[in-house]
């Protein structure tokens, strides 16, 4: 902060001056006591002026030092005032204007809009330059804190999204040589399909090429873009189900029960699919092997309720809490670093998904005592189940849409 007050010179004058003022006092009273015992006048008449003087120097110096402890309690206020502005400012700084600007960059604002928007370096919208109680030197201070945190955050989301937009390209690759090999798979079927040996091992493939797909899928789902396939035409809701029951390992665990007669819209058909194979994905990892996860959809008011129930432990408050965390977590959107040295992509899939596309994601308590995890899909994204002309479950169905034959022919993974 800087000083303001009396300049040094001036200090040792006063000094001085107030130095003096007990001889002069001292004088003052010894020529008013010779002049009381004097028998002379002239003697009188100069003890006296001596003493009128000294009087008149008195009261002079009492006058002064009177204004320079007026002065020096208005000097007092005035830096104990610039002080506390400056003690405002510092934590209107820290605790409102750096999360604004951090908050305004992760949105997408570039850096220089922000520093001009909220005050630094000059802009139109600084908030500081209009303060008297705030120095040139403090107003500068903040104005190179404020820039300086906005340039290293800039510098860290670039950062941040150089390396989501590789993991992308990553996943993309991968995802384009899934979709090859299911594609191949497809045509092998065409051409094998009739030899119940050669189906089976296809089918071990078509499921080893789905896992991959998956892992490629929600890689890219986390880094910010949505997932590999895309489907233009409606899918009924079953077969969405059973596309993500192909999707997991324990497939075989997943117990298939009412399925309500509707179709979900084609651009909503892969997002679906992901999410409810990362939530069962989840239940069959962290429940018992022998006990079955219950996978089921009815009709609700806002839509569609799709529930997924397993048997394991049931979720303690606290690790509930950090469940829904995670799923809001991801919605608001979340580092690739968040997800720690062995991360759990599941939840923060989900949650990307859910918030991208509109899904409600719940987690609750299950009568079979472990998890139930609730999807709510909106009404607005199901469509009639006779508009629906795809296929998304079957031997090579992760390589795009597929035509719903007349008579299907029945495959392992139709089978509970």
């Amino acid at each position: 902060m800087e000083q303001r007050g009396t300049p040094p010179a001036s200090l040792h004058l006063e000094g001085r001056a107030s130095r003096m003022l007990p001889a002069i006092a001292v004088v003052t009273v010894a020529c008013l006591a010779g002049a009381l015992v004097s028998s002379s006048a002239p003697l009188d008449t100069a003890l006296i002026a001596v003493g009128a003087v000294c009087t008149a120097a008195v009261f002079v110096e009492a006058r002064r030092r009177g204004r320079a402890l007026a002065a020096g309690r208005a000097q007092v206020a005035a830096l104990q005032h610039a002080l506390a502005r400056q003690e405002v400012e510092a934590a209107r700084l820290s605790e409102s204007v750096l999360p604004e600007a951090i908050e305004r960059l992760r949105k997408g604002e570039l850096a220089e809009e922000v520093l001009t928007a909220l005050g630094g370096r000059g802009g139109r919208g600084n908030r500081w330059g209009d303060d008297e109680a705030l120095t040139p030197r403090f107003r500068a201070a903040l104005q190179a804190v404020l820039a300086h945190v906005i340039d290293a955050v800039d510098n860290e989301e670039s950062l941040r999204d150089s390396a989501q937009r590789a993991f992308v390209n990553v996943a993309r690759r991968v995802q384009a040589i899934v979709h090859q090999q299911a594609h191949e798979m497809r045509e092998m079927e065409d051409r094998h399909g009739s030899n119940p040996d050669v189906f089976g091992d296809l089918l071990r493939l078509d499921h080893g090429t789905a896992l991959i797909g998956r892992l490629a899928d929600s890689i890219s789902v986390l880094g910010g873009a949505r997932p590999g396939r895309q489907w233009s035409r409606a899918v009924t809701l079953y077969s969405v189900m059973r596309g993500a029951m192909s999707r997991i390992i324990d497939y075989q665990r997943v117990e298939l029960h009412s399925v309500s007669e509707v179709a979900v819209v084609g651009p909503i058909v892969e997002p679906l699919i992901h999410t409810l194979a990362e939530l069962l994905d989840n239940a069959t990892r962290y429940s018992p092997p022998h006990t079955r996860v219950h996978l089921t959809a009815v009709e609700v008011q806002s839509g569609i309720a799709v529930e997924i129930e397993d048997g394991g432990l049931s979720m303690s408050e606290e690790a509930r809490s950090r469940a829904e965390k995670m799923l809001a977590q991801a919605q608001s959107g979340i580092d690739l670093n968040d997800l720690g040295e062995t991360p759990r992509l599941g939840l923060a899939v989900v949650g990307r998904l859910a918030q991208a596309y509109g899904f409600q994601v719940s987690l609750r308590s299950s009568a079979y005592g472990g998890v139930r995890a609730v999807v709510i899909v909106p009404q607005h994204l199901i469509t009639t189940a006779s508009s629906a002309t795809g296929l998304a479950h079957g031997i090579g169905s992760s390589s795009g849409p597929r035509a719903v034959a007349a008579t299907p022919r029945e495959h392992p993974f139709d089978r509970t």
